[in-house]
């Protein structure tokens, strides 16, 4: 083949290839016509889409904004409807009200005009009385040959005198009651004070001792410069006492608890053979373990020997303290179990609440368990401890009533009185023996009958009260005051005795008719007069 002919092949060749790229390039120009005509198409659509949503949107927020505010202006409507209604049921209420004023106000008018008519005959009658007063003393002054002021300067110095002479008398009387109630009143705190604190019988009741194997011991509890007994006494509270009695040592403190501490950790440490602080501190702990193990036990037992139920945990563990504690030598708990059995067998026979009455006679004295360091006395402080332990009004009022601080509210207070006083003045009860206390009998029957007029004396209730019977012939109403105060006096001045003795003077006329009886009105009412320990 020539060139020329392979010229003509190429040149062929370049434009059947030419040829192609334009027929392809213009079936993708078509291609890319149709496709983005097809794109177009389909944003279109979308594009009406979302306006028919956005539209619709917009309508529902419409729609919906619409009806909220229709909701809100109708129940605004509906609060000035309501409004509406209250100022006109007002507006009704405020016209009613107006007549009513303005028919009070002429009522009130008519009332004024007849009080101003009973007013100006009241001066009429006031006038004719006062000339009727001045007529008649007119003739008063002409019987009486006084004039009407002669006369009134009399008339007032007679009753100056007479005043004087009753506002003397009353102040006397006054006087002597009010010295009298604060000698009582005095008398009666010291009484619960020595009560309380028991000084009569210090030595007994505040001292506790110790056996020790040999007086070598004396020498261990004191330890080196007295280290062993001041750790003992700190962790006590109590003082130990090493003196020349053999083989003993002895403890003092006012309070039982730490006392019986102080015995249990002692007797511990001796039978260990080992004294020293560490020692007794370990020891002490486990005595007021033991102590306060013992107080629990004795509450629970004396509860369920009386069978008493539903008592506050502080009452139970001031009970138990009672066990430690005593008065005139008599052991508090055991005085309390007493009255409340006495009380609990007098309520039965009564036909009263028998669980109640020993409920009130086990706490009557529940006050002695609290320490000395507590200010007021017994009755007080429990009154106080079982006003907040929700205790039934009672048991509260037996507290006060026992020592006559407060009226019996209920029979059974008055049981709870006369159990605690056959308890501890029963022979043996107290710290008093059999020959004393019939001495302090026979010495207040004694004095009773030594006075002028008296008939016979009776000391009763072991001798905590005197009844002095008078002749009635000897003696009038106003000495029988007089001899009350006097016996009472003499009591005071000659006698030592515990609490209180009541003198009672009794004058009795008796009119002889066939049946012997008791003529009404001619009993004179008894004479009492209180007499508190000094």
């Amino acid at each position: 083949m020539t060139w020329i002919e392979l010229g003509l092949v190429a040149l062929v060749g370049i434009l059947l290839g030419v040829l192609i790229y334009h027929v392809i390039t213009k079936i993708r120009i078509n291609h890319a016509k149709d496709t983005a005509k097809k794109i177009l198409e389909q944003a279109k659509r979308s594009a009406e889409k979302l306006e028919r949503e956005a539209y619709l949107k917009a309508k529902e927020r419409f729609q919906a904004e619409r009806n909220k505010l229709q909701r809100q202006l109708k129940q605004r409507e509906h609060e000035l409807s309501r409004s509406e209604d209250r100022l006109r049921r007002r507006e009704k209420e405020l016209r009613r009200l107006e007549n009513q004023i303005q028919d009070q106000a002429s009522h009130l008018k008519k009332l004024q005009n007849e009080i101003d008519q009973e007013r100006q005959k009241l001066q009429e009658d006031q006038k004719r009385l006062n000339e009727i007063i001045e007529q008649q003393i007119e003739k008063l002054e002409s019987i009486s040959g006084l004039s009407r002021e002669d006369a009134k300067k009399q008339l007032i110095e007679n009753l100056i005198a007479e005043a004087k002479s009753e506002a003397a008398q009353q102040i006397i009387e006054i006087k002597n009651d009010a010295i009298e109630r604060a000698r009582w009143e005095a008398k009666e705190i010291m009484a619960f004070a020595i009560e309380r604190m028991a000084t009569e019988y210090t030595m007994e009741s505040t001292l506790t001792s110790v056996t020790l194997p040999n007086d070598n011991w004396k020498g261990l509890i004191i330890g080196r410069e007295g280290r062993n007994i001041k750790a003992f006494e700190a962790a006590t509270g109590v003082k130990v006492i090493v003196d020349d009695t053999p083989e003993t040592v002895v403890m003092s403190s006012f309070d039982p608890i730490k006392r019986e501490v102080a015995r249990l950790a002692m007797e511990r440490l001796i039978q260990s053979k080992n004294i020293n602080p560490k020692a007794i501190e370990t020891e002490v702990n486990r005595a007021q373990k033991i102590v306060e193990e013992n107080i629990k036990k004795a509450a629970e037992e004396t509860l369920k020997e009386l069978n008493i139920k539903n008592v506050h945990p502080e009452m139970k563990e001031w009970l138990g303290r009672l066990k430690y504690r005593t008065s005139y030598g008599q052991n508090i708990l055991q005085h309390s179990k007493e009255v409340a059995w006495l009380a609990g067998h007098m309520a039965a026979e009564l036909g009263l609440d028998v669980e109640l009455a020993r409920r009130a006679g086990l706490f009557h004295d529940i006050g002695k368990a609290v320490s000395n360091d507590s200010e007021g006395s017994h009755v007080t402080i429990g009154v106080e401890l079982a006003t907040r332990c929700n205790e039934h009004p009672v048991v509260i009022n037996s507290i006060l009533a026992h020592h006559e601080e407060a009226d019996p509210i209920s029979p059974i207070s008055v049981l709870v009185t006369a159990a605690d006083r056959i308890s501890g003045a029963r022979p043996g009860a107290r710290r008093e023996s059999l020959e004393a206390y019939t001495q302090r009998i026979k010495k207040l029957e004694e004095l009773g009958n030594s006075f002028e007029g008296v008939a016979k004396t009776y000391a009763i209730s072991a001798g905590r009260e005197v009844r002095v019977i008078v002749v009635p012939e000897e003696t009038d109403d106003m000495k029988v005051d007089m001899l009350a105060s006097d016996i009472a006096r003499k009591i005071k001045e000659t006698m030592e005795y515990p609490g209180q003795i009541k003198v009672t003077v009794i004058r009795r006329l008796i009119e002889q008719s066939s049946t012997d009886e008791f003529i009404p009105g001619k009993s004179n009412p008894s004479t009492v007069q209180d007499v508190s320990a000094g």
